[in-house]
């Protein structure tokens, strides 16, 4: 028979289940330190209830574009076993703001640009907006200067403007 703690926790599939999370990526989790269970005799994992809300701000901050790192240094001012509330998020948002309004400015530029480059065809680095604006590369030396990374050195899709 189950008592009252064991009949509030998760099995890893219930937690997948419930969260819509895959099984691999709540190991994942777990691995990266932002999510927590408890082993039973066993060695089976249990999670908590309020690792649900924790898996939902997740989620919703990776959504939005937080990296993971950002994410799990969020949750470990939480105390421990504490789901985040309304207010941590919006605390916790209001941090993250001038971060998400910077990547908006970039996605807006990209897509302004992109709009430009559609069927131009130009192939040409000295007049790309978005491979090497203003020709910086060109004032360095003649030829490749780099490998042109679509996703950028930062991985969110965006060249370096400062080469």
């Amino acid at each position: 028979m189950s008592t009252p703690a064991q009949s509030k926790e998760f099995t890893v599939g219930q937690l997948a289940a419930r969260s819509g999370v895959a099984v691999s990526a709540l190991h994942f989790y777990e691995r990266e330190g932002l999510i927590a269970s408890r082993r039973t005799s066993g060695n089976q994992r249990r999670y908590s209830r309020d690792t649900l809300r924790r898996i939902a701000f997740i989620r919703i901050s990776a959504r939005v574009g937080i990296p993971l790192a950002m994410i799990r240094s969020a949750l470990d001012e939480l105390p421990s076993g504490r789901s985040p509330t309304k207010r941590d998020w919006a605390r916790l948002s209001r941090s993250w703001e001038s971060d998400l309004t910077a990547r908006i400015d970039e996605m807006t530029r990209l897509r302004d640009n992109l709009t430009d480059c559609i069927g131009c065809g130009c192939l040409s680095l000295s007049t790309c907006a978005l491979a090497n604006p203003g020709d910086r590369l060109g004032q360095n030396a003649i030829g490749p200067q780099r490998v042109f990374d679509p996703l950028g050195p930062d991985r969110r899709g965006v060249a370096d403007p400062s080469v």
